[in-house]
Parts: structure tokens; sequence; C-alpha cells
């Protein structure tokens, strides 16, 4: 299968409505603003935690596709990248409609308050490395379609269209975070996304499994 644009783009915009990490942001946001730092301050700051995120995608993006190619993985692994898509896509899909449901995708709770003392820190390597904890670790929860592009990637790809491919996926996956910080960098407008998202949470989660659920039955299929 051709790694297209359009393949990327869709793959990275699942990944990229990301309660985890936008939860993060709007709790950095909120006590920044308890704090009464300016809006200048909160933008370096946050984006601080953004480009955290960033990097840490990139390397691991650049680690996996090493790996693929240390050890000689078959084209047939794209197989299994859709196969941890439809797995992720599932997951969340029951979470949703059974609240109760034993598997839950997210920051692991063990890792709560290392990032809660980062961040009430609130410098910019504190926030940085908390940007760099959130990616790690909700990297196996959210990581399925990076994970399927980069081993399509590793079927075809050189490497300077490997590392195009990369950032830009990870441009994509990061630009709600960018988009939120430019506008909720404001008590009133802060208080406006975080109901929107709370509202609108359940309903958001519920697409994105299904995009995942459809994006790997699609793979699958092609």
């Amino acid at each position: 299968m051709q790694l297209t644009l359009p393949l990327v783009t869709s793959a990275a915009i699942l990944d990229s409505i990301n309660p985890c990490a936008i939860s993060v942001l709007f709790l950095t946001i909120g006590f920044l603003l308890s704090l009464n730092k300016s809006r200048r301050q909160i933008v370096v700051i946050a984006g601080a935690y953004i480009l955290g995120i960033f990097i840490t995608y990139v390397l691991i993006g650049l680690g996996v596709l090493q790996a693929l190619t240390l050890f000689g993985i078959p084209r047939a692994i794209s197989k299994f990248g859709a196969g941890i898509l439809l797995v992720t896509g599932f997951i969340n899909l029951l979470d949703h409609y059974i609240p109760d449901f034993p598997v839950k995708l997210g920051i692991p709770a063990f890792s709560k308050p290392s990032i809660a003392h980062l961040m009430q820190q609130a410098t910019l390597p504190a926030v940085f490395f908390m940007g760099v904890l959130v990616g790690l670790f909700e990297f196996p929860c959210t990581g399925g379609p990076y994970l399927l592009i980069l081993t399509l990637l590793h079927d075809q790809g050189t490497f300077a269209k490997g590392a195009f491919y990369l950032i830009y996926y990870n441009l994509i996956f990061v630009s709600p975070l960018v988009v939120i910080l430019a506008l909720a960098s404001t008590p009133a407008v802060l208080t406006r996304f975080e109901a929107w998202r709370k509202t609108n949470s359940a309903s958001l989660n519920l697409w994105t499994a299904i995009g995942m659920i459809v994006l790997g039955i699609i793979i699958f299929l092609l």
C-alpha cells in the first residue's frame, strides 16, 4: 500500500484528538492563570509543554523506524499496525458504551503525581519535561495511527521522505494543542473551552474510536 498525504493526514488527525494531552494542557493553562502569569508567559511556558510532546513523538518515530529497519521487518507488519489501530478503536468504543469496562486507555495513575509536581514548578525545563512524560505515557494508548504510518513508511520511504512525513504527522498531531493554547490563554476563553470539552469529550472520543476502526479495516482490505 502506498503511503499518501491524505492517509498520513487522516491518521494524524485521529491521533491528535487526544484527551490526555489536551486535559493536561488545560490544567497547565489554568494553573498558570491562577499564578497571575501574563498571557505571554502562559504561551511560552505551555508552548514548552507542547514542544516536549512534539520532540518525544518525533524521537519515538525515529526509534521505531530504526528498529523496523534493523530487524528487517517484512511488509506484512503494516497489517499488525492496522490490528493495533482496530484494538485501540474497539477498546475506546467499549469504554464509551460500558463505563465499567476494566481496560482504560489513558495516562497511568502512577505517573500523575510526577506530572502534577512538574506542573507546580511552572518553569520552562519542568513543563518541557512534563510534555516528554505525557508523550511517553500516552503513546501506548493513542499511538495506534502513528505505528500504522511508521510501518507503511518503513515499507517504501527514503530517509528524506520519512523525515518529511514524521515532521508533517507530528505537526498535525500537536496542532490542536497549539490552537487551544492560542485561544484559551485568557481566563474567560479557558472557561468556555473547558466547558465545551467536558460537554463534548464523550462524543469526540466515540467518533475517534469509530475513525480508528474504519481506518484499520481499510488498511486490512487494501
